[in-house]
């Protein structure tokens, strides 16, 4: 499916193209790669994904070193277990692009290279190491571009779900802004114009709303329902109840009762 090698780029520009995708990685050193006309310069946090046929341009300076991944664009016969993660893989090939790569995703080629440099006879470790690399980046990609259609499709909705799934526990700002694909302050932005009220406030609204239908339907304690909605004790649920409802567990209740 695919083979992968380190290899040095000639310092004079050079220019091909060839039938298969591939990723050129930045090991050691600096270079600069030009695919159809769009320029990628890499060091040794940039990566370039390289579609089959796109005619590229490529050179480096005297200590360049590069990992090429050459991957074999013949989708897997239908029946093929691989097929699917194949086809997930293949999505990022769609264009040329660069990706700059992350501490985790950067040790990662790394440590591919040097056993790469320790074991230069093993293709089986290149294969699996490099397979290991193609992995981790189309699932940066492909979880990138999935951002980027959240970013202008807010889901108040979306949010509440996330909410409601991790209800027990504590929740921050940066873990709904997550939801959404957002930076914090972007997120607080956004989500106050769609929802008139703060990411903080929507938190707090919905916790009490479930407290309020715990109250109401069943006969937990109410030390039980403050741990299942996400207050730090029965008095923080008391309080906040009291607050923004003008009640308290034992009123709501008792009106419950005589309901």
């Amino acid at each position: 499916m695919l083979n992968a090698k380190l290899l040095k780029l000639p310092v004079a520009a050079h220019q091909h193209n060839h039938e298969h995708h591939q990723i050129v990685v930045g090991v050691r050193g600096e270079a600069d790669l030009s695919v159809d006309g769009t320029g990628a310069h890499l060091d040794t946090w940039k990566a370039c994904l390289v579609p089959t046929e796109a005619r590229h341009d490529y050179w480096g300076d005297a200590q360049n070193h590069v990992m090429v991944i050459n991957v074999d664009p013949v989708t897997p016969a239908l029946s093929s277990p691989a097929h699917a993660d194949y086809e997930r893989m293949m999505r990022v090939f769609e264009e040329p692009r660069s990706l700059q790569m992350d501490s985790r995703l950067q040790g990662l080629v790394q440590f591919a290279a040097g056993e790469f440099d320790r074991w230069p006879d093993n293709y089986a470790l290149h294969q699996n190491l490099a397979t290991s690399i193609l992995y981790c980046m189309a699932e940066r990609i492909i979880d990138r571009q999935s951002c980027v259609v959240n970013r202008h499709t807010l889901s108040p909705q979306a949010v509440r779900h996330y909410i409601l799934k991790n209800l027990h526990r504590k929740i921050t700002v940066r873990d709904l802004a997550g939801v959404a694909c957002l930076s914090v302050s972007r997120f607080h932005e956004i989500f106050r114009e769609v929802t008139g009220v703060t990411p903080h406030q929507f938190l707090l609204h919905t916790r009490l709303e479930q407290a309020i239908h715990l109250l109401a339907s069943t006969r937990l304690s109410v030390s039980e329902i403050s741990y299942r909605t996400g207050f730090s004790s029965q008095s923080a649920l008391t309080n906040a109840l009291r607050k923004h409802h003008d009640t308290t567990p034992t009123r709501l209740r008792a009106q419950q009762y005589v309901a």
